[in-house]
This record gives C-alpha cells, structure tokens and sequence, in this order.
C-alpha cells in the first residue's frame, strides 16, 4: 500500500502538516511571552510613581499604564472614539492631539461624554495614565467631561493558547482528509484492478 501512495502530494501534506505544528508550538511560546508582558503591565498600573511622557513607540511600550504627565502647548485636531466612563457606561472619548512643549505631538484623552460634541479645551498641564496608543487618558478628566475608565492591561486580549490549539486541530484535520482521500483513490484502483 505504502508504494502505492502519491508521493510529491504526500510531501506537499506532510510539510503542511509540519508548519501547522510548529505555528502551534510558537503560538504556545507567544503565550508565554504574553502572560509576562501582562504581568509587567499589571505591576506598572500599581505603581503610582511618575515617568515622563515617551518620546517614541519604543519607550511608550516600556511605559504603559504608568502615571505620567505633559505640557499641551496647542491642539491641532479633536476626535472622539468609542469609550467607557469609570462607570463601565458605553459612550465617546474625547480625544485631542496636542503639540508638546518639548517639540512632538501626543494624543490626549480628556474624558467622556454621551454626546459627540467637540470640546473647547486648548491645551494646559495634563497628568494621567499613558495607555495603548500611545494616549494619555487624562486623570482627572478635563473641559468638563466625565471621568474615563482608567486603562486596563486585563483588557488586552490573550488567546495565544486558543490559536495554538486550533492550529493542532488544522494539522489533525488535514491528515484525517488526505488520509481519506488516499484510500478513496486507492479502493477505486482496486475496483478497477
């Protein structure tokens, strides 16, 4: 039966199957990478120390969800986003991007409202918690909106152990299929043998 298997097919299955096996195996890997990044984001949402704004993406990530605070010198664009109120209430974030004193820009989120209404705030002295962005969610809110939800690395998704499995289950699937497959063409040799 062996020397009767399509062999360049066979190969073409088998290093399929190969590569969903190993994505399963880094999907594994990723999640241990995740579980410790969100150890580390849970443990810098606890420290109430101050670190200044971040000047690129690279220190934005070593910074999230710590205190921190900038100087808005001036706002070039106003925005609202989907969001929710300390209350876990569904509504809009006010968001404005502002020119920093020390040269760049940041996005500000200054609070929450029902209501898509653009703000008059202009700019000022803004402390709050720099979430995922990156943005500074203001705490306390500013020009008069409701207070944001205070960022939450328990928020951020960790399915790495979900994807893992599917791909296992991707390999196993496509073996049982080429398996039936083959002895589908194989019994109509038979038959016709």
């Amino acid at each position: 039966m062996i020397r009767r298997l399509p062999i360049l097919p066979t190969i073409i299955v088998l290093i399929a199957v190969g590569v969903m096996i190993r994505l399963g195996f880094w999907q594994i890997d990723r999640l241990e990478e995740k579980e410790a990044l969100l150890a580390n984001y849970a443990a810098a949402a606890t420290d109430t120390g101050m670190v200044e704004w971040p000047a690129n993406q690279a220190e934005a990530e070593v910074r999230l969800y710590r205190r921190s605070r900038l100087s808005c010198t001036g706002v070039t664009s106003k925005s609202a986003i989907a969001g929710r109120n300390r209350d876990g209430i569904s509504g809009l974030t006010q968001v404005v991007t502002c020119n920093l004193a020390e040269g760049g820009t940041a996005l500000v989120a200054l609070g929450w409202s029902r209501e898509p209404a653009a703000t008059n705030w202009q700019g000022g002295e803004v402390a709050g918690i720099i979430a995922p962005g990156p943005r500074l969610v203001a705490v306390p809110s500013l020009a008069g909106l409701e207070v944001n939800a205070v960022p939450d690395p328990g928020d951020l998704p960790n399915n790495h152990f979900a994807y893992a499995i599917q791909w296992f289950l991707f390999a196993g699937v496509a073996l049982v299929i080429y398996a039936l497959a083959v002895r589908k063409r194989l019994a109509g040799r038979g038959a016709d043998g």
